[in-house]
Parts: structure tokens; C-alpha cells; sequence
């Protein structure tokens, strides 16, 4: 009996991902508002900017990884780095955003995020047809 293609839910987390990343690389004040190290009128200094970028870059990347790797242990891999990713943001964010609130919510979409997608390992395999190889 044949398995049905599940790879499009990691596919689909890949491109929300690499969404997410392109629209904070092109206006960071989508990453630095909601975790607090910019408020009210102030302005995003260019080390705040750049560091954003730099994290826009490596999700846009990693959510692309996802979204185009072959089935199979490149998905697997792919999706590895992006829970890695989602770790190191729990943990960093987690610990030194400078308000209380912003590091909770930061570590639980950080947190949600990353179980989503090594949960989505499950479907990072080709589909399988045939009775031997099924």
C-alpha cells in the first residue's frame, strides 16, 4: 500500500519560516518591537538592525533549506538546523531579552515554533509505493 506525500508540512513550515526571515531582513523593527529592545519612538540603532538581519538571513535561509530540500535525509537535515536554530533562540532570547514579558513570549513562539517543526520530521520522507519497499 502506498504512503501518502506528507513533505508539504514541513514545506509549508520552511516557507513561513523563509517568509518571516525575508520580511525582518528588510524592516527589523517586525523583530526588535515585539521582543522590546526597541519601544515607544525610539529608532533601531545600526547594531540592533544588523543583528536582526543577520537572524532575518539565517531563517530566510534555513525556512528555504526546508521548503527545497529532496525528501529524505536533506528534509531531515534541513529540518534539523532550523529546531537548532529555534534552540539557541529559547535560550538566548529566553535569557537576555531585557523585558520579563518579551523574553516569555520570545521563548514561546521560539519553543512552539521549533517543536512545529521536528514534529514535522515525521513527514520528511518520500512516499513509499510497492509492497517491498512499503
Amino acid at each position: 500500500m502506498a504512503r501518502r506525500d506528507l513533505t508539504w508540512i514541513p514545506r509549508l513550515l520552511g516557507a513561513a519560516t523563509a517568509a518571516y526571515g525575508a520580511a525582518i531582513t528588510v524592516k527589523p523593527d517586525l523583530f526588535l518591537r515585539p521582543t522590546k529592545l526597541v519601544t515607544g519612538n525610539e529608532q533601531p540603532t545600526s547594531g540592533q538592525q544588523a543583528l536582526t538581519r543577520a537572524i532575518g538571513g539565517r531563517d530566510l535561509v534555513s525556512g528555504l533549506a526546508m521548503l527545497l530540500a529532496p525528501a529524505g535525509t536533506p528534509l531531515r537535515t534541513a529540518i534539523a538546523v532550523r529546531v537548532a536554530s529555534d534552540v539557541v533562540d529559547v535560550a538566548v532570547l529566553g535569557a537576555q531579552l531585557p523585558d520579563r514579558d518579551a523574553r516569555e513570549k520570545a521563548t514561546v513562539v521560539a519553543a512552539g515554533w521549533g517543536a512545529l517543526c521536528a514534529l514535522s520530521v515525521l513527514a520528511a520522507d518520500p512516499p513509499r509505493r510497492g509492497l517491498l519497499r512499503g
